[in-house]
């Protein structure tokens, strides 16, 4: 038995599979957890051609690039002692870029639906109201899974409509929050449907939306579940996430965004990592904006939470959410709106709590501010 907890699978008959870089039956090996919690997707492994080869996607690069599947004693600053297990030597070539697996389209289609069972679903309703809660779902092809009694799917569907990926993720139902404890409630749709030699190359989540709206501005935040909600809010961007403060945030997958004009939206405390990150955005944008609209308002707590723009948002008591409140305090009022074909009031009525950002686009400065150093073409970037 190894003395690491990720490992290359000890060989047996059959374990070895063909390497998704070179395409050569019977020479990739791929990587394991000692402990059988996490299931590493098919191209985390090594070729044996190292010289013809040398493809070798470590659990270390898996979790740089899928950050929510790090386990919970998980240490960036120790990794290194896994290196003489699993890391490239060093000198060697980086692995070549291995071709996108996608996923059926009727698979996402078939999700959509059981929104009962959704527990985002179920809180997004009591927040902006079943109808705005079911637009938005089918907008961005939100779908439901069964997982642990019932989850949230969200699709990443590119722009030329192939589904790159699903990612199955965990609510309370009450609150909205992602169920981390006693485990964290995520993982990919692959991985459930246990698909062989799938080769994860993820997009960015709401990009099939792009050639519908050539001209939006794109608002771009990490979060999926904010990307739905502030499209409700500010619904004259386009509102995509990159799945985590990394997620797919690089520069293949960015090259969508071509031509476009991009508002970055980062969480509280990641202003300074996605300044860093913004840099590959200059050349291909037409303007870069990095909003630091939140991090003006907040408060030391809400820093230290790591609120993100959509959390500020629904700090307001919205109509729908005093309704579901009345209705549960008293259930003849619950009779009483349906009897009379009552609906609630309009959303500008609501009462905020404390200061909300301003990212509405006719807000934001029309001329930036800050002019990167690195720009060849005219591109900007304000803050």
């Amino acid at each position: 038995m190894s003395d690491y907890r990720f490992h290359l699978e000890k060989y047996h008959t059959g374990s070895k599979l063909t390497c998704p870089a070179c395409k050569k039956p019977r020479c990739f090996v791929r990587y394991v957890d000692e402990q059988g919690v996490i299931k590493f997707p098919a191209e985390v492994g090594r070729c044996d051609h190292e010289n013809s080869c040398d493809y070798h996607y470590t659990p270390k690069d898996f979790f740089h690039d899928n950050p929510d599947m790090k386990p919970k004693d998980w240490d960036d600053s120790i990794a290194s002692i896994y290196n003489k297990v699993y890391s490239p030597t060093v000198g060697k070539e980086k692995p070549k870029p291995v071709e996108p697996s996608f996923i059926p389209l009727e698979v996402a289609q078939k999700s959509i639906a059981h929104y009962d069972l959704n527990p985002l679903y179920a809180y997004l309703c009591k927040v902006i109201g079943k109808d705005e809660t079911n637009r938005i779902f089918r907008l961005y092809i939100v779908g439901t899974g069964r997982k642990w009694g019932g989850c949230t799917v969200f699709w990443q569907i590119d722009a030329g409509g192939n589904i790159h990926a699903g990612k199955l993720m965990g609510y309370n139902r009450e609150t909205g929050h992602r169920i981390k404890e006693p485990i964290c409630q995520v993982t990919w749709a692959h991985s459930e449907m246990k698909l062989q030699d799938f080769h994860l190359v993820q997009c960015l989540f709401g990009e099939h939306l792009l050639p519908s709206k050539p001209t939006a501005a794109v608002g771009i935040v990490e979060s999926e579940k904010t990307a739905l909600i502030m499209s409700h809010f500010i619904p004259d961007m386009l509102w995509l996430a990159t799945g985590s403060k990394d997620g797919c945030f690089n520069e293949r997958a960015m090259q969508v965004l071509r031509g476009r004009t991009v508002v970055l939206v980062p969480d509280l405390g990641m202003m300074e990592h996605w300044q860093k990150k913004a840099q590959m955005l200059y050349p291909i944008c037409k303007q870069v904006i990095i909003s630091d609209a939140i991090e003006g308002i907040a408060t030391d707590e809400q820093r230290k939470a790591g609120l993100d723009i959509a959390d500020f948002y629904l700090m307001k008591t919205s109509p729908n959410e005093i309704l579901t409140d009345m209705m549960r305090r008293n259930p003849a009022v619950g009779h009483l709106v349906e009897g009379l074909a009552l609906e609630v009031c309009d959303e500008e009525e609501a009462h905020y709590v404390g200061p909300l950002p301003d990212l509405r686009w006719n807000s934001l400065p029309a001329q930036p501010t800050v002019r990167s150093p690195t720009e060849s073409n005219g591109n900007q970037v304000a803050h």
